[in-house]
Formats: C-alpha cells, sequence, structure tokens
C-alpha cells in the first residue's frame, strides 16, 4: 500500500457514507443507480483484475497500490466504516462497483445453471464462486431469487460475482434458450429421474430450485429431462448450493477437467 492524498470522512450523514449503505440495504437503490457495495481487500483485487468499474473507495488505512489512479479513495475511521456496510463484521475496505449492463447475447456455450425461487444470498454467492470454479458458462435467475448483487451475496461469491456476471430471466426467454436447441434438465426428487452421473451436459442448461419448494411446475414443464442425485434413503433432499457444486462436479468430470 501507499499514501495518497485522501478526503476525511469523519460523519455518518456524509453523502457517500449514507449512498454505500443504501447500496447495501435497497435492491431498488441498487438497481436506479446502477451501483452495488462490496467489501475487503481480496474482493477489491478481484474487481480490478476482472476490469469492474469501482466507483468509490472507504478506507480505514492507506490507498491500496494496486487501485488505479482514477478511482476515488476516502479515508474513514472503523466506526463510519461500519455506519457505511450492512454486514455485521465489515473489513477495512468498503466500495462500490458499477453494475453490468444487460447481457448482449441470448445464447452461449457451455454448461448453464438456472436458478428458481433461492432466497438464501448466502447460496446465491456459493453457488456463483464454484461456479467459477468449474468454468460453467452462465448462472441465470428465475423467480423469486435472492440479489445476487446484495452484499452478503457478493461477499460468498469471492470474486466470482465479476467475472460470471448473472442474468434474471423470465420463464418465456428460458423457454427460447431450449427453441435454440439447448437441452433442459430439471434437478428433482422422485421417479423416472435420470441419474445425474449418466446425463449429457453438452450445450445444457440445469435448474435447480430451493431445497423446500423445488422448481416450479411451470419450469418443470419447459424441462425436457429430469435428473437426480443419488442419495441414501434417510436422506430427504440437498441444501441448493450443495446440489448445484454435485451437478457442476460431474459436468465438468464429463469434459475432462
Amino acid at each position: 500500500m501507499k499514501t495518497a492524498n485522501m478526503e476525511e470522512i469523519t460523519s455518518r450523514k456524509n453523502t457517500l457514507v449514507r449512498h454505500l449503505k443504501k447500496l447495501g440495504t435497497d435492491g431498488d437503490y441498487r438497481r436506479q443507480n446502477g451501483e452495488f457495495l462490496c467489501d475487503g481487500d481480496k474482493l477489491l483485487r478481484e474487481a480490478v483484475l476482472s476490469g469492474a468499474v469501482i466507483t468509490a473507495v472507504l478506507t480505514g488505512s492507506v490507498k491500496p497500490d494496486f487501485l488505479p489512479d482514477d478511482v476515488p479513495v476516502y479515508h474513514a475511521p472503523r466506526d463510519i466504516i461500519e455506519a457505511a456496510s450492512p454486514l455485521k463484521t465489515p473489513q477495512d475496505i468498503v466500495f462500490s462497483c458499477a453494475l453490468p449492463g444487460p447481457a448482449k447475447d441470448m445464447l452461449t456455450s457451455g454448461l448453464q445453471l438456472i436458478l428458481e425461487g433461492i432466497q438464501d444470498p448466502g447460496n446465491i454467492g456459493t453457488i456463483l464462486r464454484t461456479a467459477g470454479a468449474f468454468s460453467v458458462a452462465r448462472v441465470i435467475l428465475t423467480g423469486n431469487c435472492a440479489d445476487p448483487y446484495g452484499p452478503k451475496a457478493v461477499r460468498a461469491s469471492m470474486g466470482a460475482i465479476f467475472r460470471l456476471m448473472p442474468v434474471t430471466m423470465s420463464l418465456d426467454a428460458i423457454d427460447h434458450l431450449k427453441e435454440a436447441g439447448i437441452k433442459l434438465y430439471a434437478a428433482a426428487l422422485g421417479e423416472n429421474c435420470e441419474d445425474v452421473r449418466d446425463a449429457d451436459y453438452q450445450n445444457a442448461a440445469v435448474a435447480i430450485g430451493s431445497e423446500g419448494r423445488g422448481l416450479s411446475m411451470e419450469l418443470l414443464d419447459l424441462c425436457d429431462d429430469k435428473i437426480k442425485i443419488p442419495m441414501a434413503d434417510t436422506a430427504e433432499s440437498l441444501n441448493a448450493a450443495t446440489a448445484a457444486a454435485i451437478i457442476m462436479w460431474e459436468a465438468a468430470k464429463a469434459h475432462g477437467l
């Protein structure tokens, strides 16, 4: 790190502090302003490496030496940083990034994940992190999913949020993927399901629902086949992030990872 002339922020009522706090607590405000909140040195490094547009940095230390010179950096004591972040244990750096623009291409090659109704932001972030590790082409959100750009999801993604940039799609848009030749699998329980180890993940998308509710009938009806993860008879279901990880691992093995 290097020293730098930074504006000192000493009030919780400061405009930037209020702005960062609201980015972390209000999804509508994030979308209206086109920004989201992140925290920590690791995520900041990932943002820089990924080419994310960093709009402001608030730190309790000195300016990180890996930051581009044009990024505005502000200094504040610990209590101000805690006021700017909705997280219980914020790190010594909080910063804002521009939300990515809408996806330009409807179609993409490689395995895609469709997440429906997953409301735990930690699960969303964990799935993104795992998807990044297994080179998943795209993560699609539909239904009432948690905001992937909320601070808990962003932190859990461990930087994958900057590279994968999840997209939101309606069921009609997902149906268009099928019409374009992408095979849709539903991760499900019950009879008449193909073993997850035997599925063909080439040019495919796999839909995963929440542990409690599973997939909606509307999305199930769009899918070509159902796949099932073999489990002991005493187990009822798997956490969505765990199920997604198993499916991504099987798909990666099939492609020689």
